[in-house]
């Protein structure tokens, strides 16, 4: 993509209203817009972003075993009241009226449509185990949105919902997300760390956060220091090994790990001095076992093949993938701008033309262009009319992995320079070796 046909606003100026990193360096690098309190356009560059972290978590869902759908964001009142949560949810939910005056709200999460779903089609044991996966924009209204995307009203979040004939079969499918968690967010970039945490409105008694650790978390976080070092299982992982993956979550629960709501001081304090972190953290996924919670009082249940039926089991399972935008920036950045794990980068390359209109610089950059094109990578060519110092600032800001600068000065010895963001590190080599290198 070439920058002068792009959509990207910079702005110069830190934004006023910015009061944390990712807020500020996203509405710098023309990522997104506020369109009202807590809720947000996203603009080609942060949607892009928004795109890949999809497309990962969909991945390893998919890994997993579980199925995707889509439901609405409209829901009726009447599902809520089945579940007994209609009243009890407070004032984070939108409750509007059709023309109709039929009473509806926009969903803040779906368990009482995909167990209305569910109850609507599946009636045998033989039919399980099943677990429902949707991305879909929810919106929660916050008294006090604020921290952009961290705390908004609207946001995108990946839930999915497993069903099971028992609580053992449950918490196989809860160990299946467990699992699939750590291995998302490692392929986000992210060393994410599992605590115990409350279930809040969800419900339910088996509950976990994954937090990453960020000098700007929102919370205040303590855990083991070996937590750093456990090993996320590979592609390879068997899903349906029972033994296995029960093994797995006991490795990834056997130290303490807690959030400040959670934490016991006494308990920390049996942790070696020399293995205990306390830091900050942000909440980048929760998971939740609750049982019959909402199978039970919406009748959901199935036929055992013993004459009876029981009420299903069930978990549910979030990631926010909007909300991961910011918190993947919060453990990433530096003073000049964002770091992007090359992973979820909008673009893999910034290709700068130090001197636009020299014909050496203009048909070298268009040659290199062409070329990581051809071989599917993708890059941002900064091709306008602009003094080298402002491409520098706007491929720092934005973030993308790898830099490469093309003057007449490195023309001259047939190099281009090539910049690393993450460590700053640069190298001079010729078109054809920073073509090679690049494109693996």
């Amino acid at each position: 993509m070439r920058l002068t046909r792009y959509f990207l606003p910079i702005l110069k100026e830190p934004p006023r209203e910015a009061e944390i990193v990712s807020h500020r360096l996203m509405l710098r690098a023309g990522m997104m817009r506020q369109e009202a309190a807590g809720i947000y356009a996203f603009l080609p560059l942060g949607f892009r972003v928004l795109q890949k972290i999809c497309q990962i978590v969909r991945e390893e869902q998919n890994r997993s075993g579980a199925i995707e759908l889509l439901m609405p964001t409209i829901q009726s009142a009447e599902l809520w009241r089945e579940s007994g949560r209609y009243e009890a949810y407070g004032k984070e939910m939108l409750r509007i009226q059709d023309r109709h005056e039929r009473e509806m709200l926009y969903g803040p999460t779906n368990e009482e449509m995909i167990t209305e779903i569910f109850r609507a089609y599946v009636r045998s044991y033989k039919d399980l185990p099943l677990n429902l996966y949707h991305i879909q924009w929810k919106f929660r209204d916050e008294v006090r949105p604020r921290f952009g995307l961290m705390r908004g009203r609207e946001f995108l979040m990946k839930d999915a919902y497993s069903f099971d004939l028992d609580q053992a079969g449950a918490q196989h499918s809860y160990n299946k997300m467990f699992v699939a968690y750590l291995r998302t967010f490692q392929r986000l970039g992210l060393k994410s760390i599992p605590m115990r945490a409350e279930s809040g409105p969800i419900g339910g008694n088996l509950s976990h956060e994954f937090i990453i650790l960020a000098q700007t978390g929102e919370s205040e976080v303590f855990c083991h220091k070996d937590y750093l070092d456990f090993a996320v299982p590979g592609a390879n992982v068997n899903f349906d090994d029972v033994a296995g993956l029960q093994a797995t979550v006991d490795q990834w629960t056997s130290q303490y790990a807690a959030t400040s709501d959670m934490h016991d001081a006494a308990a920390f304090a049996k942790v070696p001095a020399d293995k205990q972190v306390s830091a900050r953290g942000i909440e980048v996924g929760h998971i939740f076992y609750f049982g019959t919670k909402y199978s039970a009082p919406m009748k959901a249940v199935v036929a055992t093949g013993a004459g009876g039926e029981v009420p299903v089991h069930m978990g549910s399972y979030g990631i926010g993938p909007s909300r991961l935008v910011a918190a993947i920036i919060e453990a990433s950045h530096d003073d000049a701008g964002i770091v992007w794990p090359e992973a979820v980068a909008p673009f893999k390359v910034a290709l700068l033309n130090l001197k636009q209109g020299d014909a050496g610089t203009d048909g070298a950059c268009a040659q290199l262009y062409k070329d990581l094109t051809a071989k599917g990578v993708d890059v941002l060519y900064d091709d306008r009319d602009e003094r080298a110092g402002g491409k520098f600032a706007t491929a720092d800001l934005i973030g993308l992995p790898w830099q490469v600068m093309i003057g007449p000065r490195g023309l001259a010895e047939g190099k281009v320079e090539v910049k690393k963001r993450a460590d700053g590190s640069r190298e001079m080599m010729s078109p054809a070796a920073a073509l090679d290198l690049l494109s693996k």
